[in-house]
């Protein structure tokens, strides 16, 4: 008589350093709430509380019509990045074309792919804290070195360059910024910009800048750390549509 193995689910080791974003466990503590009659103003997810246009919804639906349902280029279609190439050279004052654009479904896996492929066990990463928590999550998961560079309130939620550069050593391998800043909303000036280009000076380090949020600005002007000289080659831009409000 055959009997089925018991066995316990052993999970690598790496899991119990893999955090979580807590913005989805409040969502579902409050829908939860919701689900109960309770009226809730929701504030935990970043996205708007209107459901998607129609026109963009018909798009959709036509696309997938016209036989708009196959694989396609694993960077992404070539009109798009082609379009994209171009708003990003316009905004970001810098020459890029096509082939330095890859489309990926969300920003996530541009924060993973970029610590997966440039951080070895033990490497330091600078990120941001207060900050959006996925950096020290993947950061941990792969067992780097998390090292955050404080947001000061006194500095309207700016870091500070001088402190920024005392970070800096030989295992620094990535340098991860967010301007605007999420959740503070706070955003590096053009002196901050060229200060930490110049802190960064010729070591071999890249900085993954993270600037989902450059069109949701009411005062001032984004500047990208790619626009400064020398710095395009060792800079990982991440923008996205989702947040494109104009």
């Amino acid at each position: 008589m055959n009997k089925t193995a018991q066995s316990e689910l052993r999970l690598a080791k790496r899991m119990t350093r893999l955090g979580t974003e807590t913005a989805f466990e409040v969502l579902v503590k409050a829908r939860a709430l919701e689900a109960k009659g309770r009226d809730i103003v929701h504030l935990e997810i970043g996205e708007p509380d209107f459901d998607t246009p129609r026109n963009i919804i018909d798009a959709g639906c036509d696309a997938l019509h016209k036989g708009f349902t196959h694989y396609g280029p694993s960077a992404g279609l070539p009109q798009l990045r082609e379009t994209i190439a171009r708003y990003i050279s316009e905004t970001r004052r810098v020459n890029v074309t096509p082939e330095d654009v890859v489309v990926v479904p969300g920003g996530k896996p541009v924060i993973f792919f970029s610590i997966l492929s440039l951080v070895e066990q033990g490497d330091e990463v600078i990120y941001p804290n207060p900050g959006f928590p996925i950096y020290e999550s993947m950061i941990q998961f792969l067992n780097a070195k998390a090292v955050p560079i404080r947001l000061r309130e006194e500095m309207d939620f700016r870091l500070d360059v001088d402190e920024l550069a005392g970070l800096i050593n030989d295992r620094t391998r990535l340098i991860i910024l967010n301007s605007p800043q999420n959740p503070t909303g706070g955003m590096l000036t053009k002196i901050d910009i060229d200060r930490i280009a110049a802190a960064i000076g010729d070591r071999n380090i890249m900085v993954l800048s993270d600037e989902i949020y450059s069109r949701l600005i009411f005062e001032g002007e984004h500047h990208s750390i790619m626009s400064v000289d020398g710095m395009k080659e060792r800079t990982i831009l991440l923008d996205g549509f989702s947040r494109l409000m104009r």
